[in-house]
């Protein structure tokens, strides 16, 4: 089976569960086939936790599970060690981000101190517990969900950690007739429990092999350059894009050009995934009167295409 078939695959069993958000699943697997961390910001109760399971069924990874809350330690992620009288020796206890995919929910109802405990793990792969440095599975990805900053007992995630998440996307309510499907079929949680996986380890690591191989052109390039210089021109944002974030830009259009069943990244590609990839990284100027998302589009009509 070729990339495009599997890819096919993978969208085609994600929607049969999260039922008339194409867009939204389209948009995590590109950001899984980018191997990017992912970030689901929306009210309760919409599928954010249901989205996350049926991502880690369907793409065939081991899965970890964490209730973020205010009394989280870091150490209740990264794990312990216990002394054994049998053994005579302190043996260490690994936490839960010892998974291929570890589900933070909620995650800015945890303190800071708890937040800032996942970045080590999801830029270098790897956690320092008591001294030691301990690798992490892989691949390794965080799908990380959380509340509207304007809820009671959140607290706003480091604009450090907002960075390592390759995507933000909010799910949203369902339109009608995906929420008559939703009232009157099966629980969407016993649905995900059945899901087969669909690819094996191996064959996401080629999947990602393939994102890496789609071409770019030079005039390609020069407007994504020209998008990144005009997040930092002033007139639309407090500060600009990073490097890390165009090459993080990148990546996405080249998963998404991959799922669009090309081997170059087009224009659409690259407008396609930027306001998933880089709103939640800026803040608009103060009199703009627009949400960072809404800033984007609007820069984004204002730049021509070269």
């Amino acid at each position: 089976m070729d990339a495009q078939h599997k890819i096919k695959s993978l969208l085609d069993q994600l929607n049969t569960v999260i039922v008339g958000k194409k867009a939204q699943v389209q948009d995590c697997v590109a950001c899984l086939l980018a191997g990017g961390h992912l970030l689901i910001e929306d009210v309760p109760g919409v599928g954010k936790t249901t989205l996350a399971h049926a991502l880690s069924r369907t793409f065939g990874l081991q899965f970890s599970r964490v209730q973020f809350t205010a009394d989280l330690m870091p150490s209740d992620l990264t794990g312990v060690s216990v002394y054994e009288r049998g053994k005579e020796s302190f043996v260490f206890h690994p936490g839960p981000v010892f998974a291929q995919v570890l589900l933070a929910d909620e995650i800015n109802r945890a303190s800071p101190k708890t937040q800032s405990a996942l970045l080590e793990a999801m830029e270098e792969k790897q956690v320092s517990v008591e001294g030691a440095t301990r690798p992490l599975p892989q691949p390794f990805f965080v799908i990380a969900t959380q509340n509207p900053q304007d809820q009671l007992g959140t607290f706003a995630l480091p604009e450090s950690q907002l960075d390592r998440f390759l995507m933000r996307i909010s799910i949203g309510y369902p339109d009608r007739a995906a929420e008559r499907l939703l009232l009157a079929g099966s629980d969407r949680r016993d649905m995900v429990d059945t899901l087969p996986a669909l690819l094996t380890p191996h064959e996401l690591a080629e999947l990602q092999r393939h994102v890496l191989a789609v071409h770019t052109s030079d005039a390609l390039l020069n407007y994504v350059q020209d998008l990144v210089d005009a997040t930092r021109s002033g007139k639309w944002f407090l500060q600009g894009l990073s490097p890390r974030a165009g090459i993080a830009l990148m990546r996405a259009a080249k998963a998404q050009a991959l799922i669009s069943g090309r081997d170059y990244v087009a224009p659409d590609d690259v407008q396609a995934v930027l306001p998933q990839t880089i709103a939640h990284r800026l803040v608009p100027v103060g009199d703009a009167g627009r949400g960072a998302v809404e800033q984007v589009r609007a820069m984004v009509e204002a730049v021509p295409l070269a």
